[in-house]
């Protein structure tokens, strides 16, 4: 069974968590600035290529100067018929600074100041596939750079948690995703520069032709679409689990790198002010399930854009439920300002506030028992698809769903009882996402 949903939406000592995460740069979390370059495989390293790709942008929106598509005329009707919704949109961009690096881009164009600008930008986007220009340029989540300084602002935090502009945004994206999974979007899959299977391309993305299925003599490789090329799927016999037949380990669900650990998580916590804290009542909607999980431990990974997107069973066992949480999009944390750093910086924060799918699962080993894993669809990342239905029987390293249109981030959830040792090459991980552990990797072993 496939389902596939776009959805829209909303202290204590013993938790705990790990301090500033230290990146590949050598960079802190808390010192990241507005002017570092962007390390996350979601948006281009130099921001100079965001201005100079949004600057052209906006000069080719006003050229065209092209009639609105429906869903973006509702967005407007939406915006204008609502005093409360047009005030923050109006402030939004308003509270942005007015001084560098906020004021214009690198050609000394203004960035995005109001939100018809913005809506004409969306337009042109759904009707547009990303080209790739190199492994640090490539801008494979557009909005996101639209909106990365105002959604930032004191009005954009408030804005981006509010049910109603979620629906629309998820409108939007369901629109552009309809272009991305066409066959008109498969036209920046070829072999010429700035396409998705140049050679710089192919070099970016690593081992593409040895692990993933193709066919060079087909146009665009047999790639039907670009959602189709981001879903793309593995050779048979990549990616083996290692010790199938060892109850005790559990393998990594998703291609990724670690971006958090954290033990003793609670069932409620402050996890819009603390850095990192997991509140468990709102990651898991309320489920029923919550209080089998407080005390217990949260694996959290994330995924680049050029990274494998299907996610695969960490464990054997039975599917025992599956919920869809609907959330929202490009809602930032309260503890981070204007950043293009900023969804990249929040993903703690995301996992109790953005669209997400939680699936429960019995694994046969009673040392395991419940577990979750957590796909979040943050920003672009518009759709979740489940592969697999409740009651379902499942092998570990089987596929069970995908991410659409980008990268993300996701979770394992682990009950108290569980006693998982992560493997010394994953602990020492924590914070690099530089550094991708593969899928179907053991991660972990359980201790009786």
């Amino acid at each position: 069974m496939t389902t596939t949903q776009s959805l829209s939406g909303s202290p204590s000592p013993s938790q705990s968590v790990r301090p500033s995460k230290k990146f590949s740069d050598g960079k802190t979390q808390d010192s990241i600035g507005p002017t570092v370059e962007l390390r996350i495989g979601w948006m281009p390293q130099d921001p100079a290529v965001v201005n100079r790709w949004l600057s052209k942008k906006i000069e080719q929106a006003g050229e065209k100067d092209e009639p609105f598509a429906e869903v973006i005329q509702k967005f407007q009707k939406f915006i204008e018929n609502d005093a409360s919704i047009l005030i923050l949109f109006q402030q939004m961009f308003n509270q942005v600074p007015t001084t560098p690096p906020y004021d214009k881009d690198t050609w000394g164009n203004p960035s995005v100041r109001d939100y018809k600008t913005m809506l004409r930008l969306f337009n042109s986007l759904l009707t547009e596939a990303p080209i790739f220009t190199s492994k640090h340029a490539s801008l494979a989540f557009p909005i996101n750079a639209i909106l990365q300084w105002p959604m930032g602002t004191p009005a954009g935090k408030a804005l981006f948690q509010i049910p109603s502009v979620n629906e629309q945004f998820c409108n939007v994206l369901n629109e552009r995703g309809k272009y991305l999974s066409s066959p008109a979007s498969a036209h920046v899959l070829n072999t010429e520069p700035g396409g998705w299977l140049s050679d710089e391309a192919l070099k970016a993305m690593g081992g593409f032709t040895d692990d993933f299925i193709h066919d060079t003599s087909k146009p665009h490789w047999g790639f039907t679409s670009w959602d189709d090329f981001f879903t793309r799927r593995f050779k048979e016999g990549i990616r083996p689990v290692p010790a199938p037949y060892d109850s005790r380990i559990v393998t990594n669900p998703c291609e990724g790198g670690v971006y958090n650990i954290a033990h003793n998580v609670l069932e409620h916590d402050t996890f819009w002010i603390k850095e990192n804290a997991y509140s468990l009542a709102d990651m898991l909607a309320n489920h029923e399930f919550v209080t089998k999980f407080v005390g217990g431990t949260v694996y959290q990974t994330w995924l680049s854009a050029l990274s494998y997107h299907r996610w695969h069973s960490p464990v054997t066992g039975t599917v025992v439920d599956i919920d869809f949480v609907p959330g929202t999009y490009y809602s930032s944390s309260p503890t981070v300002g204007m950043s293009p750093l900023a969804l990249r910086n929040s993903q703690g924060y995301l996992t109790s506030v953005a669209t997400r799918v939680n699936i429960y699962m019995h694994a046969d080993n009673p040392d395991i028992g419940l577990i979750c894993f957590m796909g979040v669809g943050m920003a672009e990342v518009s759709s979740v698809e489940v592969q697999v239905k409740k009651g379902e029987r499942i092998i570990q390293g089987q596929e069970t769903g995908m991410f659409h249109f980008g990268g993300s981030t996701s979770c394992l959830i682990f009950r108290p009882e569980t006693k998982i040792k992560f493997m010394e090459d994953v602990d020492s991980k924590v914070g690099d996402m530089a550094n991708i552990i593969k899928v179907n990797t053991p991660i972990g072993c359980i201790e009786a």
